[in-house]
């Protein structure tokens, strides 16, 4: 036991003498040696911490980069957010669609945005009707950024007044005879669209039978229960609710199905919006879509179409005045003669 203390009072005796040495011979340094090295010790400290900072920097960016990717990916959010992006399209834009096999996805730090071109058929073909631009924060959508092509865009925001398709009980904003002049004054060898409103409420079917043959029914404006008021119960305008009329062939669409309806698959369509309606909105023209409302109203009254949109070549497309359930029509995009 006493030579284990002698052994320790040695090492410390020794220690003690060593931190003598040093702290002498750091005053033997001149004031300004110690003012160097104090200097050299900060900024190697400060090095330090930058290149510690830099290494936890690097290290986070791919942590956040793996979450965000791994929160758009369970349980398919991006995929999901997508689809009702697209789907919103198909039911509140008349006679627009998309090929969402040419859409792109970019996720940054969680966020995503989305890029698509959507597409109107005028005559027998698709032209490009304009670009959207939506950003995510996680699920949350910005409004989004629009570069439209259009020679006769609908509204920003639809109104009253600037409306295309209109209920029997809403009144007309336009002067429908200088709509059917513009389509007199068309000339031969274009084709059109068309917004036609109807009289009185009717079934698609019937609607299809009325119209002669050498053109096309495009879209279909559903009634919902809000159109004669044109607003919401808030007082806040509504966009029309509709779906396309035709199959369609394309492998993007959800209107191509073999085993449903064109209607059955709307009613699908609006039950996901409702679901997810902060998200539709975002992306409808229409700020306010109402859906649970008019869902259940579509579910208690059935199918019943107030307008269309049609196309087809502009010297058939005349022939629409001479149909008594057509209560106005509005001109929509003309193009070169395609109809082949």
């Amino acid at each position: 036991m006493s030579e284990d203390k002698n052994q320790f009072e040695d090492d410390y005796q020794k220690l003690l003498n060593e931190t003598l040495n040093e702290v002498s011979e750091i005053q033997s340094y001149s004031k300004k040696s110690q003012t160097e090295i104090v200097t050299i010790g900060k900024n190697m400290a400060r090095r330090t911490n930058i290149m510690i900072s830099l290494a936890i920097l690097l290290l986070i960016v791919p942590i956040m980069t793996l979450t965000t990717y791994l929160y758009y990916a369970i349980g398919g959010r991006a995929d999901h957010l997508i689809d009702v992006v697209t789907k919103t399209i198909y039911v509140t834009e008349p006679n627009m669609g998309l090929e969402k096999l040419k859409l792109e996805d970019e996720v940054g730090f969680f966020s995503m945005n989305i890029t698509f071109d959507v597409f109107k058929r005028i005559g027998k073909e698709d032209y490009r009707a304009g670009n959207y631009k939506l950003d995510f924060f996680l699920d949350h959508p910005n409004f989004p950024k629009k570069n439209m092509l259009l020679d006769r865009p609908l509204p920003e925001i639809p109104d009253k007044e600037t409306e295309v398709l209109f209920h029997p009980k809403a009144s007309i904003p336009f002067n429908q005879t200088d709509q059917w002049d513009i389509l007199n004054k068309l000339p031969d060898g274009t084709v059109a669209e068309v917004y036609v409103s109807l009289n009185e409420l009717m079934k698609p079917d019937v609607l299809q039978k009325q119209l002669p043959k050498n053109m096309e029914l495009r879209w279909l404006a559903v009634d919902t229960g809000m159109e004669a008021a044109q607003v919401d119960k808030g007082g806040v305008p509504i966009t029309p609710l509709g779906y396309p009329a035709q199959y369609d062939p394309t492998i993007w669409s959800p209107f191509r199905s073999y085993d449903q309806t064109n209607e059955e698959v709307f009613l699908d369509i609006l039950s996901l919006l409702e679901k997810n309606q902060p998200v539709a909105e975002k992306v409808a023209r229409a700020k306010s879509l109402a859906l649970k409302s008019r869902l259940a109203y579509i579910k208690k009254q059935g199918i019943n179409v107030y307008g269309a949109v049609i196309t087809g070549p502009t010297e058939e497309l005349r022939k629409l005045q001479n149909i008594k359930e057509i209560r106005a029509l509005k001109v929509g995009e003309v193009k070169l003669w395609n109809w082949e």
